[in-house]
C-alpha cells in the first residue's frame, strides 16, 4: 500500500466525519489496521471507545505500582549464615513391593458414549497396550533397501 496524497485526504476527510477505522478501511480498500497505523503517523485526534459503558460501570483504572530501583534481593552474604550446605543427589527409593501388572489401555467405543471403555487386558512388557492391540499399534518401519529390486 502506498499512501498518495489524494487517499491521505480522503482518510483524513472520513476520519473527521468520525468513521470507524473499519469502515474507513473498506472504503479506501485497505485493512483497519492500516488506517489506524497511518492515523497514529499523523497524529489524527484520538477515537472514542466503541464499548458504551452505563454511568454506574465506569470505574477508573488503578495506576499500576511503581517499579522499584536497584536489586530487590539481599546480598547473598546476608542470606546465607554458615558455609553453603552440601546438596547430593536423590535416588528414587526401592520399591519393596512386586511391580504391578498395567492393563491395556486401547479405547474401545466412543468417548462420551456410556459403552465406552478401555481393553483392560494385561499390557505387553514396556507397552501401554495387550500383544492384541500392540501388534495394530505398533507396526514395523520397511527399510527402504527393501523396496529397491
Amino acid at each position: 500500500m502506498e499512501w498518495t496524497d489524494e487517499t491521505i485526504l480522503r482518510l483524513r476527510t472520513l476520519w473527521s466525519e468520525g468513521l470507524s477505522t473499519a469502515e474507513i478501511g473498506r472504503r479506501l480498500n485497505i485493512s483497519k489496521n492500516a488506517v489506524v497505523g497511518k492515523a497514529h503517523r499523523l497524529n489524527l485526534p484520538a477515537r472514542p471507545s466503541p464499548i458504551r459503558r452505563s454511568a454506574g460501570d465506569a470505574q477508573p483504572r488503578q495506576a499500576p505500582p511503581k517499579r522499584t530501583q536497584g536489586p530487590t534481593l539481599p546480598p547473598l552474604s546476608a542470606s546465607v549464615a554458615g558455609p553453603l550446605p552440601v546438596l547430593r543427589a536423590i535416588l528414587p527409593a526401592a520399591k519393596s513391593q512386586q511391580p504391578r501388572t498395567a492393563p491395556c489401555c486401547w479405547p474401545i467405543g466412543e468417548p462420551g458414549k456410556p459403552s465406552f471403555h478401555f481393553c483392560n487386558a494385561a499390557a505387553a512388557a514396556g507397552k501401554p497396550y495387550c500383544e492384541e492391540h500392540a501388534a495394530i499399534a505398533y507396526v514395523r518401519v520397511r527399510d527402504k533397501r527393501e523396496d529397491v529390486a
